[in-house]
Formats: C-alpha cells, sequence, structure tokens
C-alpha cells in the first residue's frame, strides 16, 4: 500500500479483501484536518509518529501523541481531528481476526517492534499474496496490537445537551478556572444537580475531570510544538510547577520527559523548564 500523500489517494479498507491493511499518511503543511463522523466494517488502529490527533468515539475524547495509538473497533462511530503536518499509519484489522483486540476504543503505546511492524506492512501491496511471509508479518503484526499497553489518555464524553455545552465552553477557552458553582449557574443549574450529572455521565467529579482536560490538550499541545511555559499559561495556571505537578500526577512523569520519550534524539531540556529539568 503506498504512503498517502494526498486525501484522494485514500482507497476503503473495508473494500480490501485481507484480514489487515495498513495505510501510511504523510501530510506536511497541512493546517487541519477533520474527517466527520463515520465508521468501518474493520477496527483500526491510529498510530502516529509526528504531531498529535484528537479521536471521539461514542461518548469518549482521545488525544494521540507521537509513538502511541488509538484501537478504535470495528463499527463504532468516529471523528478525527489533527492540526499541524502529521505522519503516521492506520492499520485496518478484519472483525474476524479481531477477537483478541478490546471490544472499547483505547489508547496504546507502541513498542519499537510494533512500530515497524507497522511501517513494514504499509509498504506490502494492497492485494498481497497470503499464506505466506506476508501473512506471517501481519499475524505477528495482530499479536502486538493485541499486547500493546492501554494509556491513559482517555476523557469521557458527556451526552447531555446541557454538558456538551459546557464542555465546549471549557475546551474553547482552556484557561477559563471557574469553579462548579460559576459553571452551574452559566448552564443554569444548581451546583449539586451538575455535580450529580457530571459523575453520572463521565464516572468523574467535575475536578478530576477538569483535570484530565487539560491533561489531554496539554499532550496534544507539546506535541504540536508548544513550550511547557505555553501550555501551563493555555491552562491557565499561575505557575509552570503547578502544571507539572498536575502533569506528573496524571500521566507519572514530567511534561519534558514524556515528550522527549516520544521524540526520538530530542533532549527533555528543550521542553522543560531550568526548575523542572532539576527536579526530574
Amino acid at each position: 500500500m503506498p504512503i498517502l500523500a494526498d486525501p484522494s489517494d485514500w482507497i476503503d479498507p473495508d473494500e480490501v479483501p485481507r484480514p489487515i491493511v495498513t495505510f501510511g499518511a504523510a501530510m506536511a503543511g497541512v493546517g487541519r484536518i477533520e474527517l466527520d463522523l463515520h465508521r468501518h466494517k474493520k477496527g483500526q488502529v491510529l498510530f502516529v509518529q509526528r504531531g498529535a490527533l484528537s479521536c471521539e468515539v461514542e461518548g469518549g475524547l482521545w488525544i494521540v501523541p507521537p509513538r502511541s495509538a488509538v484501537w478504535i473497533p470495528g463499527g463504532a462511530l468516529h471523528a478525527i481531528t489533527a492540526t499541524g503536518g502529521l505522519e503516521g499509519f492506520a492499520a485496518f484489522v478484519d472483525p474476524a481476526v479481531s477477537r483478541s483486540l478490546p471490544e472499547t476504543c483505547c489508547a496504546v503505546s507502541v513498542t519499537p517492534l510494533l512500530r515497524e511492524l507497522l511501517i513494514r506492512s504499509a509498504h506490502l501491496p494492497a492485494l498481497y499474496d497470503e499464506g505466506g511471509a506476508n501473512s506471517r508479518l501481519v499475524a505477528v503484526l495482530l499479536d502486538e496490537i493485541a499486547a500493546a499497553q492501554i494509556e491513559d489518555l482517555h476523557l469521557p464524553m458527556p451526552i447531555d445537551a446541557r454538558l456538551r455545552g459546557i464542555v465546549d465552553l471549557m475546551m474553547a477557552s482552556p484557561s477559563d478556572r471557574g469553579t462548579l458553582e460559576v459553571w452551574a449557574k452559566r448552564a443554569g443549574l444548581s451546583e449539586r444537580t451538575l455535580a450529580r450529572m457530571i459523575s453520572r455521565e463521565t464516572g468523574m467529579s467535575f475536578g478530576r475531570w477538569r483535570q484530565q482536560l487539560g491533561v489531554m490538550l496539554a499532550v496534544k499541545w507539546l506535541a504540536g510544538g508548544a513550550s511547557i511555559q505555553q501550555a501551563a499559561a493555555d491552562l491557565g495556571y499561575e505557575s509552570v510547577p503547578s502544571f507539572v505537578t498536575m502533569f506528573r500526577k496524571a500521566l507519572g512523569t514530567s511534561p519534558g520527559r514524556y515528550m522527549a520519550e516520544r521524540r526520538p534524539g530530542s533532549s527533555a531540556n528543550r521542553l522543560d523548564s531550568p526548575t523542572e529539568a532539576v527536579r526530574k
């Protein structure tokens, strides 16, 4: 399958009679890519090598930074957004061979072996020969997808129209640090009612949900080239250390180290503030 440099080169993977078909995409210089709600019969693994994308799938939002991927089961309704240059791979898996894969959408880390298998499979012809080396290659690819470690880059999205209105406002202005009481008044709800609705629809408290939103947005911005200082300011944090502490609690590592591990040859110090570099 050729590497796609133009969306017009797209071939419907559901029409390719192979258990796994992989596309590579290199879309440098594209300002913004949006794929509206759609679904495929086949499940898919979207792996990002450079840039970042967001994927909303039936009640959840996933951010996919470099060297990570998102698994979308076959038949799941989803929309995809990417900004800036994007390089990555999409492997589409036939339902007949995807029984070992998760039944729900999830973000997964990508090992060097899985990355190389995706690259190799993307260079196969669409109708590659079956029963030989190519079949063994995609079989190992399937095993590696099934063994991939799940990452916590998921944000539950509410369905209630009033809550979605609040979510849209929060995502449009993430630096707004309004309290639960403030947001309840804006939505015309009592504080208790809003807290109960958020807990029921997302499984999180208001504070926990907003923190997770901040983590997701920060990962997306950092993957796009923003500095830690910029991310902290855009999320309304008064200091970089407080932002770093929040990020570390959520993902187990500092923002600089998190992104450096996803950029071969990059330096964590280039992303970190001097204070954070000492703390690592």
